[in-house]
């Protein structure tokens, strides 16, 4: 068996594992991300808040929750995945990072799954159809998933070394979801609190899924090199720990 059979069948597995068997569970995939969505709506709309011009209040955080939960639920779940499959891994044709891939990639078709049907419900209610760069959103969307696949990877080998670092993850991860550009735009930012979020490589995927999405939408402050090359690295430390954890398995 190849790792296309391995990381196909992994993934039929991750996915009725998810979601069950039954078709209701597909359906919580796209609730669960809806009322965090409509949750921010009422907020914002009770206090007031309107969103940037050229775009929809519901848009807008849309276009924000959505590149975000790919990059955290990737985090979580591909930092778990040998904690969640250690009796798969002593089959010798599954490895790790057979597991990972499986894992990134039913994130990434899960969230850009929700977010095509949740913004295309907007458009059928609103009769109107304004996407800029459909591959802008992917593109983002794929970096936001790779920034997660490194990170969570990176995880999984500290949490095999240390649990600490299982414990740690959560705290470490919170910060994210309020400097991640959810709630805001680094255009909208004062210049000194702008320089300090564009650190966070999440915040340049957010910004690449709303100027794909928005025509109005300027950009200027998004930088997928700077995204793809924290990608890179966290995936080159996590592949490297993931080989040092593999090796630990296999002595136990």
């Amino acid at each position: 068996m190849g790792q296309y059979e391995v990381v196909h069948a992994l993934t039929i597995r991750e996915t009725r594992t998810r979601f069950g068997a039954h078709q209701l569970g597909y359906l919580w995939a796209l609730v669960e991300p809806a009322l965090m969505i409509l949750t921010f709506y009422v907020l914002f709309a009770f206090a007031g808040r309107s969103a940037p011009t050229g775009m929809t209040l519901f848009s807008f955080i849309a276009t924000g929750i959505c590149p975000f939960l790919i990059f955290s639920s990737t985090v979580t779940f591909v930092s778990n995945a040998i904690n969640g499959n250690k009796a798969l891994l002593y089959y010798p044709q599954v490895n790790p990072i057979d597991v990972v891939i499986a894992r990134v990639f039913l994130e990434f078709a899960t969230y850009v799954g929700v977010f095509l049907v949740l913004l295309g419900l907007e458009t059928l209610v609103l009769r109107k159809a304004s996407v800029s760069d459909p591959l802008l959103i992917v593109y983002g969307f794929g970096l936001a998933s790779l920034l997660g696949a490194g990170l969570g990877l990176v995880f999984l080998g500290l949490g095999q070394l240390s649990n600490a670092m299982e414990r740690a993850r959560g705290p470490l991860m919170r910060p994210f979801f309020w400097v991640s550009g959810i709630f805001f735009t680094a255009d909208g930012m004062p210049p000194q609190a702008r320089e300090l979020v564009l650190w966070n490589p999440v915040l340049h995927t957010v910004e690449l899924c709303r100027a794909g999405w928005f025509e109005r939408y300027n950009d200027t402050h998004a930088t997928p090199s700077y995204a793809l090359i924290w990608a890179v690295c966290l995936l080159l430390v996590g592949l490297l720990l993931e080989r040092v954890v593999r090796r630990k398995i296999d002595l136990t």
